[in-house]
């Protein structure tokens, strides 16, 4: 007998699963609209205090951030205006470095880059 298959979601329901991800992810409490401003420091700040604020994260906070914004990134896609891509890429480099992290492009002491 061969296993039975769970019939597949309507391409309306499976259309939305990312939004649904991105406003009510159990790991962070974002605030609205944060992927939309045009401020790469206050998306990161924005980013890094929800991540310290919550409790179900379970992640570092950094990690926890990180993952979000390029999450939203990467299911944007194409549709994303090279405008915005450019300040979330930049709010990447403001997150590693509000969170001490060394920003892309530097390395480690002690570490070669191949």
């Amino acid at each position: 007998m061969a296993p039975s298959r769970k019939p597949r979601p309507s391409s309306e329901q499976q259309g939305r699963w990312s939004q649904r991800v991105t406003q009510g992810s159990n790991a962070l409490d974002l605030e609205p609209g944060v992927f939309t401003w045009d401020d790469p420091r206050a998306i990161a700040r924005s980013l890094k205090t929800s991540a310290q604020a919550s409790s179900r994260r379970k992640a570092t906070p950094f990690q926890s951030a990180m993952s979000m914004l390029t999450f939203y990134i990467n299911r944007a896609g194409r549709q994303l205006p090279a405008e915005q891509r450019a300040c979330l890429d930049a709010a990447k480099d403001e997150l590693r470095a509000l969170f001490g992290r060394p920003r892309r492009g530097t390395q480690h002491p002690g570490q070669s880059r191949e």
